[in-house]
């Protein structure tokens, strides 16, 4: 998952990205120099109405610059030209600059497992989960950091950052409007405004046309298991992955608390899911292992067999194929669902 749920995000399992979550705890290897700044990864919820675009649009003068913007965390952003070389430190928001038609601007990126597009996979990798090399940042000379608020980034590695000179955007979506207004700031802070309105103006039918679909359906209990490894972990209350399971047309089972991701085996038992999504099917959790799963029998979901695997990154990363994860998780909770075609037509 991204970076883009509440600070008690779970940890998830050895080796996975989320997420799409936006979504880890387990620490990642660092970059390898002494120049790297590490922190415990504090949680951070984790796709395409419009495709990624891999275009190389001539460069033109923009009359938006100089620019001062503010980021989710307040600041105030100057960024003096529309930038050429960016560094990207959170998955969406590399899909966001290939979106938006500035994909071959990125000189830097964080690691991701779950690389989109693939045509980020050559870049260099400068940043892993709680981790950023400074030394190795700094000399890719950039003109721009998009940077992942709420712990995403280490709060150090954007001081030093900014400290040399470096304009440092950060960005941290913790519900879905945010999602499209950073869409929208990420447009202006890289020249692309127009396109960034557009895009966020597609996201945004896409959500409307699923809403639409699910407004008359009864909306079963819904449990969205994100982790399953030592404790049970889902939504917290309030949070970006419970609005989604909501605009999906479910009722989402959440933790009790907006700070905690963990739930009890007696809560979500006393919840009684109707419906119960896998987000670490891709882990290779199955139907079948939850089923066997002690005390879990006595739950709706389980005896009527609707434990369903979700491709989670998709869900939970705050990116452009957001919508494509509320379609998917729609026909999740709801698998008869008529959902008019994407975009909205």
């Amino acid at each position: 998952m991204d970076a883009c749920l509440p600070r008690s995000q779970p940890p998830l399992r050895l080796g996975a990205l989320l997420a799409a979550v936006l979504l880890a705890a387990v620490a990642v290897a660092g970059c390898g120099t002494t120049e790297s700044i590490r922190i415990t990864p504090q949680p951070g919820a984790t796709g395409s109405a419009l495709p990624p675009s891999t275009a190389t649009p001539e460069p033109s003068p923009s009359p938006a610059f100089p620019v001062s913007l503010t980021d989710d965390e307040g600041t105030e952003v100057e960024i003096p030209a529309e930038p050429q070389q960016i560094v990207s430190l959170t998955p969406a928001s590399t899909e966001i600059l290939f979106a938006l038609g500035v994909g071959d601007r990125i000189v830097g990126r964080v690691e991701d497992i779950t690389i989109f597009p693939p045509e980020a996979g050559p870049i260099p990798e400068v940043a892993g989960f709680g981790t950023v090399n400074i030394e190795a940042i700094v000399g890719l000379e950039p003109d721009l950091v998009i940077a992942g608020g709420n712990f995403f980034t280490p709060p150090e590695g954007i001081e030093r950052l900014r400290s040399v000179g470096i304009p440092v955007l950060v960005v941290y979506a913790p519900d879905v409007e945010t999602v499209f207004a950073d869409i929208e700031l990420t447009g202006r802070a890289t020249g692309r405004a127009a396109e960034a309105v557009a895009l966020a103006e597609s996201l945004r039918a896409e959500f409307d046309a699923v809403a639409a679909a699910t407004a008359d359906l009864e909306r079963p209990r819904v449990f969205y298991e994100l982790d399953a490894t030592g404790a049970i972990y889902g939504p917290a209350d309030d949070s970006f992955l419970a609005e989604m399971i909501a605009l999906a047309g479910g009722d989402p089972i959440t933790t009790g608390s907006p700070d905690a991701f963990e739930i009890p085996l007696e809560r979500l038992i006393e919840a009684d899911p109707e419906v119960v999504l896998l987000g670490d099917a891709a882990y290779g959790v199955t139907a079948e292992a939850v089923a066997a799963r002690a005390g879990w029998n006595v739950m709706t979901a389980v005896r009527d067999g609707a434990i369903r695997p979700t491709e989670d990154v998709i869900i939970t990363r705050p990116g452009p194929r957001l919508g494509d994860g509320l379609r998917s998780l729609a026909l999740a909770i709801h698998p008869d669902l008529d959902l008019p075609a994407e975009g909205g037509g």
